[in-house]
């Protein structure tokens, strides 16, 4: 077998030892830079608002970070080959060192080539943490040849640039300093060791003087305009090892205690009337993957006044229900929405499922709800402990979880995530009747997720759309109507509320929707077919951590409890909405919002004249009400984390 002849590849030369590894260290920078720059062209529409100085700054900064992240890597590397050892320049050594140079570096090349796809359904850059969601999956292979089949573009930039490093790694080659004293050799080694030692202190660190601290992925906002360019200038192996192991969250003293109640206070108890107490089922749908977006009725402004989006069953419920028209995630991820939406608890810095503090007590709807006489479960139609949704199902008081070993019958398994959402949703109905009432339920969907397939009997049936995810969503729309067409023959439907949101947003298609406000956007309405008075469009803000006090409000719940949201139903509430980007907390409320560090307001936003946020008023005022509001609700978020403070024992 031929190999390809690249003169400039092939043909060997030796330099000195030391010139060999700047070298070394040289074209992996720039590697890191090309890789920069393949992330960002195939996501620029995710960044619309790079100006020509901000790219230089970006690449600037890059330069900084991927240094960073290289020292990192090659620590070990690095070391091995500046020791002063005999035979440091023999064969099987020099074998050793490659090797070692080239897995590390492999592994740097292929979280930033995974990244350059992942990003787009996270909108963020990869973490240690995406380790502990992945590791109760038990289809991580089938995911990875889908993956590999689907971005093949990506796996051969993969495969080229580990090759092409190997190429570049043995072009030279080093050879030992001639010294005219040979004990010469020791302390020069020495020497070399104290000095890449110091430098990268210094590079790590991101500066000499001994107040720095080493570079956190915050580091970046220096070297950009707006908060989610900092994605351009991080490199994901950095990510990854800046978070590695890390699980712990800051306590906050922004306030004297007396002051911060005042300020924001989590601990509800109603005013009610025990006589008035519904006892009504209460059923949430989790929707995976839905982009308000994707939802015609709400977005009738777009395509000229002539969309009509992917879910005309769920345009004919909006108009049946209460819907929120303005509704956001607390998260990325699937893993950060349970909490949000079971416990009223946000998943912020990192997912609470996964973090050091999922031992919390907390008061789930399932377990408050308990002691009004409900009977729970959770439904869910992939393999059992997926996304550690059980083992959360269990700690929120879930009496049962229902996954896939419980539906029994992989005919209808997709192959690489579980059920089909038309036959788990009619499994789901079918569950419900069986269960006695007053029950609380919640459904989690998988179909519209990537690969993005339907059963192939519904191929061509949904309109394709502009988005891979669009048939999926129609396939998951009409497995719901389907599921409401057999759930309002059984008895139990007349009495239930249904609560219908999603896990998170994702991809959008409308340029409109590309900013860091609406990359959280999902649906969320309330449905009682029992109750004539339960409808219209509700035009403030919501967010997922407000289902939980609103489902207690709306059956008359009268007892204690804690919940970060807002009650949608009393109009006295004022609603805000909390998020975590970039590593920045963005808090919106009456058409502002700031971006604050956990130090200081960053960035200012009026998203009613502003919606794509290209205008910082940071310089012209610092709304102080919404910064100390959003300061409130951190120190009880963390310390209230800290201190297992997430329910009120009875």
């Amino acid at each position: 077998m031929k190999t390809l002849n690249i003169p400039f590849l092939n043909n060997k030369l030796e330099r000195n030892e030391y010139l060999v590894l700047l070298y070394r260290f040289l074209y992996l920078i720039v590697f890191y830079s090309v890789f920069r720059l393949i992330f960002w062209g195939l996501n620029i529409d995710l960044f619309p608002s790079v100006s020509v100085k901000g790219f230089f700054n970006i690449m600037k900064g890059g330069l900084v970070f991927d240094l960073a992240a290289l020292l990192y890597l090659n620590a070990i590397y690095v070391v091995f080959y500046l020791l002063p050892l005999p035979f440091k320049f023999g064969k099987a050594y020099q074998s050793f060192l490659k090797w070692v140079y080239m897995i590390v570096n492999s592994v740097g090349l292929a979280l930033n080539s995974t990244d350059i796809i992942y990003y787009r359904f996270i909108l963020k850059r990869t973490t240690y943490n995406v380790f502990d969601i992945v590791k109760n999956e038990d289809n991580m292979g089938r995911l990875w040849v889908q993956f590999i089949i689907d971005y093949w573009y990506i796996a051969i930039l993969f495969i080229a640039s580990v090759w092409l490093l190997s190429k570049l790694y043995s072009r030279i080659k080093p050879r030992p300093i001639a010294f005219s004293r040979s004990w010469l050799v020791y302390p020069t080694a020495v020497v070399s060791l104290v000095v890449f030692t110091g430098f990268s202190v210094v590079a790590i660190r991101g500066g000499y003087r001994h107040s720095t601290r080493p570079m956190t992925m915050n580091n970046a906002g220096k070297y950009v305009e707006q908060a989610e360019q900092m994605n351009l200038v991080l490199n994901t192996p950095f990510c990854v090892i800046r978070t590695w192991g890390k699980r712990g969250i800051e306590r906050r003293n922004y306030f004297g205690q007396d002051e911060l109640l005042d300020i924001y206070n989590p601990e509800y108890k109603y005013d009610i009337n025990t006589a008035n107490k519904t006892k009504k089922n209460v059923v949430i749908i989790i929707l995976e993957s839905f982009n308000r977006e994707y939802v015609g009725a709400l977005n009738k402004q777009l395509d000229n006044g002539n969309y009509k989006g992917y879910t005309p069953f769920l345009d004919s419920l909006i108009s049946e229900s209460y819907t929120i028209e303005h509704a956001y995630a607390n998260g990325f991820k699937s893993i950060d929405a349970l909490p949000s939406i079971i416990a009223s608890v946000p998943s912020l810095e990192l997912p609470y499922i996964v973090s050091e503090y999922s031992t919390n007590r907390i008061n789930g709807l399932p377990t408050l709800l308990k002691k009004e006489g409900y009977n729970s479960a959770f439904f869910h139609g992939a393999a059992n402990g997926s996304m550690g949704f059980d083992a959360f199902a269990k700690m929120a008081g879930f009496d049962r979880y229902v996954g896939k070993t419980e539906y029994a019958n992989d005919e209808d398994y997709d192959g690489m995530w579980g059920i089909w959402d038309e036959p788990f949703f009619q499994f789901f109905a079918d569950e419900m009747d069986q269960m006695k009432q007053p029950f609380f339920t919640t459904l989690f969907s998988l179909s519209s997720h990537h690969p993005f397939k339907v059963p192939e009997e519904y191929e061509g049936v949904f309109p394709k759309g502009k988005l891979q995810v669009h048939q999926c969503i129609g396939y998951t729309d009409m497995a719901l109507r389907k599921f409401f067409e057999k759930a309002q023959k059984m008895d139990w439907y007349q009495n239930t509320l249904f609560v219908l949101t999603a896990d998170h947003s994702t991809a959008t298609y409308f340029k409109s929707s590309k900013n860091n406000i609406d990359c959280y956007s999902i649906p969320m309405l309330f449905f009682a077919p029992g109750d004539s008075t339960l409808k219209g469009m509700d035009k403030r803000v919501a967010q997922q951590i407000d289902i939980l006090p609103s489902v207690l409000s709306y059956v008359n719940y009268d007892q204690p409890f804690v919940s970060f949201g807002n009650n949608i139903f009393n109009e006295d509430d004022e609603r805000f909405v909390i998020g975590y980007r970039d590593s920045n907390y963005q808090f919106l409320k009456n058409d502002t919002i700031i971006h604050f560090n956990g130090n200081k307001v960053t960035a200012v936003y009026d998203i009613a004249s502003d919606r794509m946020m290209k205008n910082n008023l940071i310089k012209e005022a610092t709304p102080k009400a919404i910064e100390q509001e959003c300061k409130g609700f951190l120190q009880q978020y963390s310390n209230r984390m800290i201190d297992d403070g997430f329910s009120i024992n009875q």
